[in-house]
């Protein structure tokens, strides 16, 4: 019997002879690769989007805001319906919308339909992701195999959001902005094609209805509490447009809760979050992911408003630590068989504080070897060494039926992490500007946005060290 058909229930898997393994990990990672890069790749392409599209200051904050939370919002929504409903299924379900929307946003003619298609392609993504790492783990049986399969997924999607900044340069540069969303439509076009031929479903076959009332209300929760934060940047903490949403974010998620503990059939069993494996990696990526969001974001800025560089040219700065991300992930596996799974999320966390640390010394007439190349590598290197072992204890020991969840949960951590840490990493070199566009000011604050990001990791290296389980409790999923 296959690793796959040993991995979930076989009464409801198709009848037809199963794909190679690497087939179905290349497939999975070509879909995660797709969902990431988006997240990134319009960074360098927001100038020329803002004069095309005569957007707004705060309407081009949602063109990363408006994928960002829809991706986060919705992510347990579609990791329980792939497990309901079907892991192939909701792939390509997930991968279509998401290449519709692509094409949509590469069509847009007015602000509010670029906003709209980067909402549904969020959700898109959202329906998409979970089912990469699940059928990733269906296909791979637990052990040295798993783990390094894991590892190429990490640097797969790693490298996606590393990559973002130089393909949206590339594009922008040789064709228009509209390709950073167009090229995604031809992409998309083959991997559907791929999975509709060697793809083989699975679903956890218990029985049980999504739950849509859960789903909706962590969803909403989620959503709320992403727009209250994001209207941070513009309004101020102190705010009723950024106080009323925090509160009814933080309500609804509060009754999202409730409604768990009490329904026959959770979205989310409160009983995973006792777990230490599962508890402990998924708030250590909350908070790595927080602090290392951002990263790209204010470097592709830094680069271009403070140093002059163009679109292309800004891409180009970034490929050492694109380099350096996928370094780290796939030697991750070898240095967890060694150290041990707690031993190398709280390594890399470290070596990327060193990078952030480096970085928030930045200055308005920066050399590229000392002011980008050498803390990005760092940066990036330790995102890549702690990603993977953290994903790993995240998942270890995954029922067929738990399967979906625990890989939206390990999505949902990261990203939401990331775009509340946007979020909050953009009003603090806002406020340290005073609104003053020069590019002295501008470099403050930047610096300031890194120096914050250094103490978040810091403290979530701490939180690692004491709450991730010992080696022992991961040996059995690396050797």
């Amino acid at each position: 019997m296959t690793p796959m058909l040993e991995a979930a229930d076989t009464s409801h898997i198709s009848r037809h002879t199963a794909s190679p393994t690497w087939l179905v990990v290349a497939l999975a990672c070509a879909g995660q690769f797709l969902v990431v890069l988006d997240v990134s790749v319009v960074n360098v392409a927001l100038p020329s989007m803002r004069a095309d599209l005569a957007l707004s200051a705060s309407g081009l904050q949602w063109v990363v805001n408006a994928y960002a939370i829809a991706f986060a919002g919705f992510m347990l929504l579609g990791g329980r319906a792939g497990d309901l409903y079907g892991r192939k299924r909701m792939f390509l379900v997930g991968l279509g919308l998401f290449t519709l929307a692509s094409l949509g946003g590469g069509l847009a003619q007015d602000g509010w339909q670029l906003l709209l298609a980067r909402a549904v392609q969020g959700l898109g993504a959202a329906v998409l992701a979970p089912s990469t790492l699940t059928l990733l783990t269906a296909a791979v049986p637990e052990g040295a195999a798993r783990a390094r399969a894991i590892a190429t997924w990490t640097a797969v999607g790693a490298g996606g959001g590393a990559a973002g900044g130089l393909v949206g340069g590339v594009l922008v540069d040789v064709l228009s902005w509209r390709w950073v969303l167009l090229i995604n439509v031809p992409v998309g076009a083959v991997v559907l094609a791929g999975s509709l031929r060697w793809l083989t479903e699975s679903r956890a076959g218990d029985g049980r209805r999504l739950d849509l009332p859960g789903a909706l209300l962590v969803t909403a929760g989620l959503g709320t509490l992403a727009y209250g934060i994001s209207q941070t940047e513009a309004e101020g903490w102190t705010a009723a447009a950024t106080l009323v949403p925090l509160a009814a974010g933080l309500a609804l998620l509060g009754l999202f809760l409730a409604v768990e503990a009490r329904t026959a059939a959770p979205l989310m069993p409160l009983g995973l979050l006792g777990r230490r494996a599962v508890a402990s990696a998924n708030a250590a990526m909350l908070v790595s992911g927080s602090a290392m969001f951002c990263m790209w974001y204010f470097m592709t800025l830094y680069a271009q408003n403070v140093l002059g560089y163009s679109p292309l040219e800004a891409g180009l700065a970034l490929v050492p630590s694109s380099v350096a991300v996928l370094v780290g992930s796939k030697a991750a596996p070898r240095l967890m068989r060694r150290a041990g799974a707690r031993t190398v999320a709280v390594g890399g966390t470290l070596v990327a504080a060193t990078g952030f640390a480096w970085q928030s010394t930045l200055g308005p007439d920066g050399a590229y070897t000392t002011a980008i190349m050498v803390p990005g590598i760092l940066m990036m290197l330790g995102a890549g060494l702690a990603a993977t072992p953290l994903a790993s204890l995240a998942t270890s020991g995954a029922a067929p039926a738990e399967a979906g969840l625990l890989s939206g949960l390990v999505n949902t951590s990261r990203t939401m992490g990331g775009s509340l840490g946007l979020a909050v990493m953009s009003t603090i070199a806002a406020a340290r500007t005073g609104g003053d566009g020069g590019a002295a000011a501008l470099t403050e604050g930047y610096a300031t946005a890194f120096r914050t990001s250094t103490g978040l990791l810091l403290g979530g290296a701490v939180l690692m060290l004491l709450w991730l389980p010992r080696r022992g409790a991961v040996a059995r999923q690396v050797q």
